[in-house]
């Protein structure tokens, strides 16, 4: 083989993931390895998808697949090298898992553009969550995995219901639809978006029909008749009674998000799959002209403390005092009197000059004893 191997990077059910490197151009890559089980004959229908899809799906911001090396006991696919996917870069850059506007403005349009071209090329990903978009160290986001992905159009036009990981599956696929299209990865986008903005998923079920239960405590409960249409549109659909929630204002949902970002969720997560706003339409979206980057806070007021000292710079640069002399006074009440006034402030001032009055002062400076008594 041409290619080193190095560090594990991950693993899974059915691949390994390595740290690789090219013997001829010394290009850092990534192996991803997939053992052959030698009862069962061929290789396995997820690994000639993604082979056959991802050679031809050719993006800026969709992995690029560079080589299939094929042995008797495992099929290795080279894939171009990024340094994290997109849920491990929103735990060590985001604020509690949530990512600057900025950031978000630019992965979501990366992500849109990636996801606009499959769909131009009749593919549909199927599983699009953070752990499946990778982020190279340019700040570059590219799709990948694309195991459960297919390509649609005539002949075929069912597809199994048990495709995308459940917190980013769309409400149509919850209820059994099997004639699903291009919406459905339009809805994990949307979720993916969310997710970005406030750090955490947006919807997490436990199963299909709690997952039904978030959506719509957000969104709000469908009418009768956007039921009947998708379940027009999709004979699998089985109709039944749902719990009546009002859509919640998107501002309460994700206060932190900007005006248009949450007008391009609202276009996006659409109960009714032909209402959601298509990617290639959704890289047009106001949104992504509009700037977006959050204005420092001003520094806080605070008052002026009534004593300023000490202060860090004082122990290196201490302030020079210029005492008078301590006048001698001949009337004996006169000097009483200025003497408890001369006292009352000394002991205001005392700390001061414990503290920061140099020992090399001339006695003459130094505070006088008060005057003996007549």
């Amino acid at each position: 083989m041409n290619y080193i191997q190095l560090e594990k990077l991950g693993e899974g059910t059915y691949a390994t993931v390595f740290k690789g490197r090219s013997r001829t151009t010394n290009e850092i890559v990534a192996l991803k390895e997939i053992h052959l089980d030698a009862e069962v004959e061929g290789t396995p229908s997820t690994a000639i998808r993604e082979i056959s899809l991802m050679k031809e799906l050719k993006h800026p911001n969709i992995l690029a697949l560079h080589d299939v090396i094929h042995t008797e006991t495992k099929l290795v696919l080279i894939f171009e090298f990024c340094d994290q996917d997109l849920k491990r870069y929103m735990d060590t850059h985001g604020n509690r898992g949530a990512l600057d506007p900025v950031t978000v403005q630019s992965f979501m349009y990366q992500l849109l553009r990636g996801i606009a071209f499959c769909h131009e090329n009749r593919v549909l990903h199927r599983d699009l969550k953070p752990q499946n978009l990778l982020i190279n160290r340019k700040g570059e986001l590219k799709i990948g995995d694309f195991g459960l992905a297919r390509a649609f159009g005539v002949p075929v036009n069912t597809f199994s219901n048990e495709v995308v990981t459940l917190w980013y599956r769309a409400p149509d696929v919850l209820l059994g639809s099997r004639t699903y299209s291009t919406s459905i990865d339009t809805w994990s986008c949307g979720c993916i978006f969310g997710e970005m903005i406030q750090g955490q998923p947006m919807f997490r079920g436990r199963d299909n029909n709690d997952q039904l239960l978030h959506i719509m405590r957000v969104i709000g409960t469908p009418s009768e008749l956007v039921l009947r249409k998708m379940a027009t549109d999709s004979p699998e659909i089985t109709l039944r009674t749902f719990t009546r929630y009002a859509k919640q204002p998107w501002q309460a949902v994700l206060p932190r998000a900007h005006p248009q970002a949450l007008d391009l969720m609202d276009q996006i997560l659409q109960f009714e799959p032909s209402a959601r706003l298509p990617p290639a339409d959704g890289l047009k979206h106001p949104y992504f002209s509009t700037p977006v980057a959050t204005p420092p806070p001003p520094p806080p007021s605070v008052p002026t403390p009534a004593y300023m000292y000490p202060s860090p710079f004082d122990a290196q640069f201490p302030p020079v005092y210029t005492y008078a002399p301590h006048p001698v006074y001949t009337d004996p009440y006169a000097a009483q009197m200025q003497h408890a006034q001369y006292a009352a402030q000394m002991q205001v001032q005392a700390p001061v000059q414990q503290v920061y009055a140099p020992a090399a002062y001339p006695a003459m400076y130094a505070p006088q004893p008060p005057p003996p008594p007549h």
